[in-house]
This record gives C-alpha cells, sequence and structure tokens, in this order.
C-alpha cells in the first residue's frame, strides 16, 4: 500500500541493534521481527509529546534487542517500532490502526490521549471478534481515564500508567498537608481525561480538605487555545492560592506561562508540570510552588535510578529530549516477558502470559492486575527546586529546576478498587 509509506516511517531492528552497539552480523542472524505499532501526535500542537514517548519506547527496544531479541520457539526475534502519526485525531487514528495490521504488526501502542484510546480499545475488540486471525493487542503507557480498565475494560487492552484517580489520590498526600491552601481553582481540557481530574479532585477535595474552597471550575478546548491570559487572569481574580490540573503538553505550558505573566503566584498541582517546557515556562515563580505526580522521578532517591537516568540523558543529550519515563520501559519489558512466556506473538497467548507481568527496572517494580489490565506500581509526588539544592541533583531539560522527591507511595497504597467485568476469549 504505497500511502504507508507516506504516513509513517519504521525504526528498524537494524537500527535499534546498531543504536546499541551491536554489530551488523547480530542483526543478519536475528529472526522475523516483532512489529510494534505505535500510534501517536507526531506532528500538530502535541509533536513534542509523542517524540517523547518515541525516545522512550525506542530506547526500551534497543535494551531488548542488545541483549539478542526475545526469546522464541522459533528463536529470538528483535523488536521492531513504527511509527504513525494520527495528528492527536480519534478518526485519524482508526485509518492508522487499519494500516498497522495491515502492515502485520500485532502490538499497538498508543497513550496520549484517552479520547483516542477509548477509540481504539472499541475498534480493536471489535477487529480481534471479527478477524481472530489477526488479532492485536493494545498497550497503553499514558491514556489514564478511570473509565478504560473500568466500565470499557478489554481483555485485548493492558494500561501501564496509574489512572488519573490514583494520581489524584497522590497528589492529596501534598494537599492534605498544605496549611496555606484555603481557596483552589480546577482547570482543565475539556475531553473524557480532563474532565475525570476535575470531578475526581471535587470529590477528593471535599472529603479530605472540606475547610479549601473550589474558587473556579472550568473545562477549555483541547490543544486550539493560543492565548491563556484570560484564563489566568480569571484564576488570579479568584483569589486562589494553588491550581489543579491534568493539562499536559503545549496546554499546560502555556497556561503556566500565563499564570506567571499574569502575577499568580500560588501553587500549581499538576499531573504533568514537571517537563515538556512547564519548569522553564514559569521559572523563578515556581520553586516550592509546581508540583508533579509521576510514577517516577529524575531525582528518585536511589542509586539505581541515577545510574538509569544518566544513561537517558547520554543516548538522548539534547535538553529539549530530556522526558524520561520508567512505566514504558517496565511496558516493552513486559510485553518481551510475555512474548517468552508465550513462546511466540499470538496475541491471546501473549495476553494471557502478560496478565501475570512481574518486571522491574531502575528501583522500580511493576505487576499487572489481571482483573482490570491495570498495572500497578509506586507514585512519586515532586517539588519544584533549583539544581543543586538538596535532593535535586538533576534539572529538567537544562532549565536549571528539577523536582525533588516530597512523597512516595508504594504499590499497595497506590492501589484503587475497580468495577471492570472483564469478557474473556
Amino acid at each position: 500500500m504505497p500511502h504507508l509509506n507516506r504516513r509513517h516511517a519504521v525504526l528498524g531492528a537494524s537500527f535499534a541493534l546498531m543504536g546499541a552497539g551491536l554489530p551488523l552480523a547480530a542483526h543478519a542472524q536475528a529472526g522475523q521481527p516483532i512489529k510494534l505499532a505505535l500510534i501517536e501526535s507526531l506532528s500538530g500542537p502535541f509533536a513534542n509529546t509523542g517524540e517523547a514517548v518515541w525516545r522512550n519506547i525506542a530506547w526500551a527496544i534497543e535494551r531488548v534487542n542488545a541483549r539478542g531479541g526475545v526469546p522464541t520457539r522459533q528463536g529470538r526475534r528483535p523488536l521492531q517500532l513504527q511509527r504513525f502519526d494520527n495528528k492527536g485525531q480519534a478518526e485519524e487514528s482508526l485509518a492508522m490502526l487499519r494500516a498497522a495490521i495491515d502492515g502485520g504488526a500485532q502490538f499497538v501502542l498508543q497513550g496520549n490521549s484517552s479520547a483516542v484510546a477509548a477509540a481504539l480499545i472499541d475498534a480493536i475488540h471489535k477487529h480481534n471478534e471479527r478477524d481472530p486471525n489477526r488479532r492485536v493487542l493494545f498497550l497503553n503507557y499514558s491514556a489514564v481515564d478511570p473509565i478504560l480498565t473500568n466500565e470499557l475494560c478489554s481483555f485485548w487492552h493492558f494500561r501501564f500508567d496509574a489512572h488519573a484517580d490514583m494520581r489524584m489520590t497522590a497528589l492529596m498526600q501534598v494537599i492534605r498537608d498544605d496549611a496555606q491552601l484555603k481557596g483552589i481553582y480546577l482547570i482543565g481540557q475539556d475531553y473524557s481525561f480532563g474532565q475525570a481530574v476535575l470531578r475526581e479532585a471535587r470529590r477528593q477535595i471535599t472529603a479530605q480538605r472540606p475547610d479549601v474552597a473550589i474558587v473556579g471550575e472550568e473545562l477549555h478546548p483541547i490543544g486550539r487555545v493560543k492565548d491563556f491570559l484570560p484564563y489566568a487572569s480569571k484564576i488570579k481574580s479568584s483569589g486562589a492560592q494553588a491550581v489543579l490540573t491534568g493539562n499536559w503538553g503545549n496546554d499546560l505550558t502555556l497556561l503556566v506561562k500565563a499564570a506567571r505573566e499574569a502575577g499568580f503566584e500560588g501553587r500549581f498541582y499538576t499531573f504533568y508540570g514537571n517537563a515538556l517546557g512547564a519548569p522553564a515556562a514559569i521559572g523563578e515563580a515556581g520553586i516550592g510552588k509546581v508540583v508533579a505526580v509521576a510514577d517516577w522521578l529524575p531525582n528518585a532517591p536511589t542509586a539505581e535510578g541515577a545510574a538509569f537516568y544518566k544513561a537517558f540523558r547520554e543516548r538522548f543529550p539534547k535538553a529539549p529530549e530530556d522526558y524520561v519515563h520508567v512505566r514504558m520501559q517496565l511496558m516493552v519489558e513486559a510485553l518481551a516477558q510475555a512474548v517468552e512466556r508465550a513462546g511466540g506473538t499470538d496475541p491471546l497467548a501473549v495476553a494471557r502470559a502478560l496478565e501475570s507481568a512481574d518486571v522491574s527496572l531502575a528501583g522500580q517494580r511493576g505487576r499487572m492486575r489481571a482483573a482490570d489490565h491495570q498495572f500497578q506500581q509506586g507514585l512519586m509526588v515532586g517539588i519544584m527546586d533549583r539544581q543543586g539544592a538538596p535532593g535535586v541533583p538533576f534539572d529538567v531539560e537544562g532549565s536549571g529546576y528539577g523536582f525533588r522527591v516530597v512523597r512516595q507511595l508504594d504499590a499497595e497504597r497506590a492501589a484503587m478498587p475497580h468495577t471492570c467485568r472483564m469478557a474473556r476469549p
């Protein structure tokens, strides 16, 4: 199909092996590549988020291929990552899904948009029922609307990020102790994830900090606002001491930049404020005020974590490339583990093996919960500070600012109940 050459590029096994410093002979002896299709925003307003994902997954694949690929009954097989640009749109994502399946991919990776993830879950479920000889699995690394592993849970979908309610629970560990907080402003992107964040924020603040007033609450169009100053002006005039937002990508960067320009001096409680331009945008005003929750932060207080982060920075040394996710590394390791246990790439066998995945890297351990296919892992909350301050050996994106870990939740404390009623083939 000629149009595929225009719409995606292939990160072949040879690139991955050479990137890891292995001789070409290793590639010549490798078995048939295992194709992974990355469906992401690789152009448009959120292209930086898609490229950050690509770097993380490419690096994880390089490590797997550097050790010879994945053992199967047919011999060791390298992983091969293919890029499909969905332009941030659900309809385009479905077209890319069809192209990926036609190209022989059995594993689909996506995460930057819960709306896209919901569309893919539905489409993959229907495809697998209609065409069982070409089944695919969906590995989700960032789409965190809780509904995806609750009401919309699917045997063919596995989520490797903590969902929004889990992240909110971690943030509340810090909000509970914020004695200066009297009023908070809730703002988010107007789609399923943004709506879920505000809904859970309202519920948890009301339950755990009934003394805190929610002085404003609004949703804005995703990826379409160029000037956040009107929103920032409303935040400042509300008298809030803090903003809570699930915004990501440019929607977060532009929001915090506008807030700084408007003279807002309160805290930002964020899901993604630790990179992609946000720390540099808010600058000195963010010290002690920008809070972020993540599965892992570069300043995690372990030697293993520091070595892992340094290795990533050596692989991707440019400042704008500095956004590493342990969960994405664990996802690739979990897939490799499941393929090995299954003895091959049959999606049904791999899915059954993936339900008991248990992987560790950089001092972080994650296990898949079979009941709802929600990965169980620890969470960290960090607060922005200058590089070199106690607990901040590393900065973010060359900004001079990093995040000091102030709370850690182990997997048991981060876990939440589910309402999934899994239908199994």
